[in-house]
């Protein structure tokens, strides 16, 4: 490992430090802790989920998922409910409680957004676009769950316009934008095939 990655595993780890501090404390304030809360944002952004579902994604085990799932349950939060598509199965949903809930929960720590939304646009884009790669990398080696970012999606054509403002392309919403505009988890998300993640990520490589 070379100190320049070094470097940047230690800032990033800092990041996460004060991340998940201040998470808790935010969530503890309102009784919960940072599962049952990463439970209520991921229902919020995606919708009902199944229990499984729910525990791939978040890349905790099937029993923390369902005492968390529990807890939600009896503060009135979540609710389970037969999955239309399969009556045999049970979907975790947000109640009206929930929902409300979440909305009142901070989306990060306000000194963290406070310098994000100091920096630059172009340098903001291409932080974005970096860490892009780097949970697409994570990703490809089977360490974190499959996330839902343009990177890895069938509606993303990087650097199909000359615009260098905004290169790419959205299929789903027929539009150009540019790295700032990048998603890391995006509802309309349809995964491509591993070839193609394999093509856009030397495509995004190459162009720069």
């Amino acid at each position: 490992m070379s100190d320049c990655s070094r470097q940047i595993a230690a800032a990033l780890g800092r990041l996460a430090l004060f991340w998940r501090t201040a998470l808790w404390q935010a969530v503890a304030e309102r009784g919960l802790n940072p599962t049952q809360a990463e439970i209520l944002g991921h229902l919020a952004r995606r919708g009902p989920s199944r229990q499984v579902s729910l525990a791939a994604a978040l890349g905790v085990s099937a029993a923390s998922l369902s005492d968390s799932v529990a807890s939600l349950m009896s503060k009135g939060l979540v609710a389970r409910h037969p999955d239309p598509r399969d009556g045999r199965a049970v979907q975790v949903v947000l109640t009206e409680a929930g929902t409300k809930f979440h909305a009142a929960l901070p989306d990060a720590p306000a000194p963290l957004l406070g310098a994000l939304d100091d920096l630059p646009e172009a340098e903001a884009g291409a932080a974005l676009r970096t860490l892009s790669t780097l949970i697409r990398a994570l990703q490809e080696a089977r360490a974190i769950p499959v996330q839902r970012m343009c990177v890895t999606c069938a509606y993303f054509q990087p650097h199909r316009h000359a615009e260098a403002a905004a290169p790419h392309h959205c299929d789903f919403v027929d539009a150009a934008f540019g790295d700032a505009a990048l998603r890391i988890d995006c509802a309309e998300h349809e995964e491509t095939t591993q070839a193609r993640r394999a093509i856009i990520a030397a495509r995004l490589a190459a162009v720069g």
